[in-house]
């Protein structure tokens, strides 16, 4: 064995050694879509005399830490992002109204000696005066400015006395600092008047809000006068129930927020939804993974048995990175390792098929020098491929936001466990097989020691493909045509994370028909919300921006005549977030096309770049088209099979282009259209098995994962069907007919160099 093969095989000892550790000892973080809870989104806003930056949100978001903690939710997760949002992640919570209310609240608490009842409030109150409504009687209460906030409070309780418990619940305040002493003088003042009287009352207020205004010690006469209520420690009364008591101890314990904040997105995930796409993905994988094994060891045999060994360690890898880097695995994420899976395969079945030619041409010595030379003849377009896809998912990851920048990071982990587990685990345990004394004797058994049945039919027939070049490109311009004119006639189906609103699924006791969904509906006051069927026997319901409790009245609704529902899902999005979301993402993948088209332009020629381009446009205008002209929803799961559509059509297209280019170096003389025609005769069988073995992971997809699952296969196969067209039927036929106009100079014949390690195979090697 020599030096090189001895160091891969240790590499490839460690990395599997080290995932597998991973993979049996840690979890995955799972997004909220796949295990169920509620999601809110908070923005900070300038306050009178505080600007709302990354410093004032990093301590709201403390606040709110504690808030969420005193709530009980099991593993919250909080974070930061940008300068000014806060993301609240609370798993198993179905109900999001109770806790967007407290943790939501900016929670001003404020304590005021109260002056007079009014009936009405002046036009103009006196400097310093506050008219609020009464918590529990007419008119407004006059209150003096505030005596005390809520940072001189150190803690609080929500507790019943149970000798006492027809009282009810309370909320028992504990002071810090000189909060006692101002208390006390609060206090003091309000026991020296007459009682049932206003002045006798302190108003405890709450963002504005008077939540409670007890009379100071209404039977004990003027015993408090001027002394007030001492110990550092009083209670608020009002009539609370328990939850009430709770979750205002809660917002006074918690603390003020130092800025305002307001709730701009906000999802509800039912935990069956989770469950069944964990499910449903999961069988779908096993399913499709399986059929793409068989389907490599029928075709490459004991090498294409070594190639699924290696997706199985690729599994593992991106298993293992993913816990590792602790990233959160979400639906769309999942669209990333697919991607990757594909990439994978393509990178083995582009090895194979090169070694395949140089075995069968007699241009290497023996099977291990043609997997070598395949290897090596390879690394080419799988290194241009990747670097691709790698730009494209760095630039996603730090320009877009939401399930696109997820999408980038799934997708970036995915590709380079492709890459380690395809150029160096299936080369270590490829390389050995085919040393093997068995094998040696044997090559028909090794994969490489002869052609497919079609690379085999289309080198007898020599199909004069770029012949007809303008034809091909006559065609794809009649396919962007028709499918644009879906997208003007019907319009795009955009989801509410690109406009805006509210959506609601339910899944109902007895089945019930849209038109009987539609109908409760619009008895509940909203005739206008787009009612339609999901699924088998689920109903969804979208809006304009609407509160919680008008989504509970919808539900509600929808129950009377359902016999009852389950909660799906509940997703409200600002139109600003959705806007914001949409710009975003847009941006994002404009850049990132670019990036890409100037990475071939550089390592090309910019009129294979101009093919590329045409390539892209007809593969994303089918699919968008085909969704436009069938309804369906246009949303993140769609933007993630399409960045996923994206990446592999630039991967195949520089697959293509980079043995166009290795084969007009061979034959620089001849005419180009011919040159072009041999390379798509050589690199075609590769391009039908990668996407066979995918088609089989993406037709699992579409009749077992569900709707959102389905829906995201459905975009993937007509992407990967409309692609093997359009990077060898529109991508080359364009670049003819630019070289045509703008030829290039001749390029230098590529010299041959000897390589080092040229040996027979003369058995094994141990």
């Amino acid at each position: 064995m020599s030096r090189s093969s001895l160091v891969r095989a240790l590499f490839a000892f460690l990395v599997l050694a080290a995932s597998t550790y991973v993979v049996l000892t840690a979890k995955p973080e799972l997004g909220l879509d796949l295990r169920g809870g509620t999601q809110i989104v908070l923005e900070a806003s300038d306050a009178p005399n505080v600007k709302a930056d990354k410093e004032t949100t990093d301590k709201a978001l403390e606040v709110l830490r504690r808030r969420v903690d005193a709530l009980g939710v099991s593993e919250p997760t909080l974070t930061r992002q940008g300068e000014k949002r806060i993301i609240v992640e609370l798993p198993g919570v179905q109900d999001p109204r109770e806790a967007a209310k407290v943790i939501g609240k900016t929670a001003q608490l404020t304590f005021h000696q109260v002056l007079d009842l009014v009936e009405a409030k002046p036009a103009k109150p006196a400097a310093g005066e506050l008219y609020l409504p009464n918590d529990n009687g007419p008119g407004f209460l006059r209150l003096a400015k505030p005596a005390m906030t809520g940072e001189k409070i150190s803690g609080a309780d929500g507790l019943i006395d149970p000798q006492q418990a027809a009282q009810g619940w309370f909320v028992q305040m504990d002071f810090k600092d000189d909060g006692g002493k101002i208390w006390a003088d609060i206090t003091g003042k309000a026991a020296c008047q007459p009682i049932n009287t206003p002045p006798r009352q302190v108003a405890i207020v709450l963002d504005n809000e008077v939540i409670s205004a007890p009379q100071v010690d209404p039977n004990g006469g003027n015993q408090l006068c001027n002394i007030g209520i001492v110990g550092g420690q009083s209670t608020i009364t009002g009539s609370f129930t328990e939850e009430e008591a709770k979750d205002l101890a809660a917002l006074i314990e918690g603390g003020s927020l130092p800025v305002p904040v307001k709730v701009i997105d906000q999802r509800v995930v039912g935990p069956s939804l989770g469950k069944d796409a964990i499910q449903a993905s999961a069988l779908a994988g096993l399913i499709g993974v399986a059929l793409t094994a068989l389907f490599i060891v029928i075709v490459y045999r004991l090498v294409g048995l070594m190639a699924v060994l290696g997706l199985i360690s690729y599994a593992g890898l991106s298993y293992a990175a993913l816990t590792v880097m602790g990233a959160t695995l979400t639906l769309p994420g999942l669209a990333g390792f697919v991607l990757a899976i594909g990439m994978a395969v393509d990178a083995n079945v582009l090895v194979f098929e090169r070694a395949r030619e140089d075995y069968i041409g007699g241009r290497t010595d023996g099977l291990r020098r043609s997997l070598r030379s395949g290897f090596s003849n390879a690394l080419s377009a799988i290194a241009d491929s990747n670097i691709t896809t790698l730009l494209a998912a760095g630039l996603l990851f730090f320009l877009a936001a939401g399930p696109v920048r997820g999408f980038g990071v799934t997708l970036s982990i995915g590709v380079i466990a492709s890459m380690l587990s395809a150029l160096v685990i299936t080369r270590v345990l490829a390389e050995f097989v085919v040393s093997r004394k068995f094998v040696l004797n044997r090559p028909g058994i090794s994969g490489i020691a002869g052609h497919g049945r079609v690379r085999t039919w289309l080198e007898a027939k020599k199909p004069p493909l770029m012949k007809h070049s303008r034809r091909w490109l006559l065609i794809t311009a009649a396919a962007i045509v028709v499918s644009m004119a879906g997208v003007v006639v019907n319009g795009l189906n955009l989801g509410i994370e690109f406009t805006g609103g509210r959506l609601l699924e339910v899944s109902t006791a007895q089945q019930i028909t849209p038109d009987q969904a539609r109908s409760a509906v619009a008895e509940a006051g909203y005739p206008n919300a787009v009612v339609q069927a999901s699924g088998k026997d689920d109903i969804t319901v979208r809006t304009g921006t609407i509160s919680d409790d008008e989504t509970e009245k919808i539900r509600a609704a929808i129950a009377q005549v359902g016999g009852g529902t389950e909660l799906i899902r509940n997703e409200s999005i600002g139109p600003s977030l959705g806007s914001e979301l949409r710009d975003k993402a847009l941006i994002a993948l404009g850049i990132a096309l670019l990036a890409q088209l100037a990475y071939l332009a550089a390592r090309f020629r910019w009129t294979f770049g101009a093919g590329a381009v045409l390539a892209l446009l007809q593969n994303v205008a089918v699919v968008v088209g085909v969704f436009a002209w069938t309804g369906k929803p246009i949303d993140g799961i769609f933007l993630a099979a399409m960045l996923t559509i994206i990446g592999y059509t630039v991967n195949d297209s520089v697959v293509v282009f980079d043995r166009i280019r290795e084969t007009r170096n061979a034959r620089s003389t001849e005419v180009f259209g011919p040159v072009v025609d041999t390379a798509i005769v050589n690199v075609l069988p590769r391009t039908i098995n990668t996407g066979i073995s995918t088609l089989f992971i993406l037709t699992a997809l579409l009749f077992l994962g569900g709707e959102s699952l389905g829906d995201f296969a459905l975009a993937l196969l007509l992407g990967i069907l409309v692609g093997t067209y359009s990077s060898n039927l529109t991508a080359a036929p364009l670049l003819v007919e630019l070289e045509r106009r703008f030829p290039a100079p001749p390029p230098r014949p590529k010299v041959k160099q000897r390589d080092r390690d040229a040996e027979p195979d003369r058995g094994a090697v141990v």
